[in-house]
């Protein structure tokens, strides 16, 4: 059987209240009877039941969740996820909180994660831009003893306790891997389209695309990257004014998001059953996309287990206690039009 607290009593020679007051760290008992009551949880094995602790004192964890503006699908729906996961915060004995920044604003930003530090909340989960003034933002966050976990996109260099995304590097040379697959031995360059360099995923996907394309015999040439700030209509002039300049472009690889845009300037130019097109996140327009042909695979991460491993995460971190790694290990899928899943009535 466990032990109890009852037994690490009996063993120090100490009363249940002594035994109550180490444990939660309070204040009212000497240092020798502190040692022997530490002695005692020891000699036993105790492992405390945090969470059941927690619940028989009703105790609640205050989220902060700080979220990029704009009509970025994914994050609208990452967004919905909350939502929904506040909506269960009677359950999860969570108070959740969002705040919007300007998507790409690093000063913006960094502003908020002082809002969310002056709030003092149990954990603070961000998408995160990678900036000097977002990484010292985060260090005042630990400073005060707040975890943050990064959700997304990472943040490199800081003190966050987690990351809740993809490996994105991975996720690009899987982009790549099959933009080479599906193009074989036609001719022409590739076009890159992504949201923004200041982002960690954006990137590393990058990255991992260029070293996959790049790799064998028939290396295809990479026109320069980009940037359509995750915005529909500027990613539909940039994709517009691609295929005006290249007739022999072969493929895209949007790496970000605005795919509204992408799939707009394919279909708009005719082009959209011989240009390789390969996108990220499922949402409804990129579905329809991959389902007519003009969008050849997607790359996708499930926003609603990033989420939950973000609420996963804070509390344990609030508690003091360990993650169970393979839990919170985010999974890239691979859907083609022979594969998506369906949709929920």
């Amino acid at each position: 059987m466990r032990p109890t607290v009852h037994d690490i009593a009996a063993e120090a020679g100490v009363s249940l209240a002594t035994v109550d007051r180490v444990l939660n760290n309070r204040p009212g008992v000497r240092s020798i009877t502190r040692d022997k009551v530490e002695r005692a949880i020891a000699t036993l094995g105790y492992v405390r039941d945090v969470a059941a602790a927690n619940l028989a004192k009703s105790r609640s964890y205050p989220l902060i969740f700080i979220l990029p503006e704009g009509e970025n699908a994914f994050m609208r729906g990452l967004e919905a996820e909350i939502e929904f996961a506040r909506a269960r915060s009677a359950v999860e004995r969570t108070e959740i909180t969002i705040l919007s920044v300007p998507a790409f604003d690093a000063a913006a930003l960094a502003d908020a994660l002082d809002e969310a530090r002056r709030r003092g909340p149990a954990g603070v989960a961000v998408v995160a831009v990678e900036a000097p003034e977002v990484v010292a933002a985060v260090g005042r966050l630990r400073e005060d003893g707040i975890a943050v976990v990064t959700l997304v996109s990472d943040l490199t260099g800081s003190e966050r306790d987690h990351f809740a995304g993809v490996d994105n590097i991975a996720a690009g040379r899987t982009a790549g891997s099959l933009m080479r697959r599906f193009l074989g031995s036609r001719e022409g360059p590739v076009a890159i389209v992504a949201g923004s360099m200041l982002v960690r995923d954006h990137r590393d996907r990058l990255e991992g695309f260029s070293a996959a394309v790049g790799e064998g015999v028939a290396r295809r040439h990479l026109l320069p990257v980009v940037e359509g700030h995750d915005d529909p209509t500027e990613v539909e002039t940039l994709v517009r004014d691609l295929l005006a300049a290249h007739a022999d472009l072969a493929g895209i690889y949007s790496l970000g998001a605005g795919n509204r845009g992408l799939i707009a300037a394919l279909e708009k130019a005719g082009r959209q059953s011989e240009i390789c097109a390969i996108a990220h996140e499922l949402t409804p327009y990129s579905r329809a996309a991959l389902v007519s042909g003009t969008i050849d695979a997607l790359l996708n991460q499930d926003a609603g287990h990033e989420v939950r491993s973000a609420i996963r995460v804070l509390k344990a971190r609030a508690d003091g206690l360990s993650m169970i790694e393979a839990q919170e290990r985010i999974r890239i899928d691979i859907f083609l039009k022979d594969n998506l899943p369906v949709e929920p009535a």
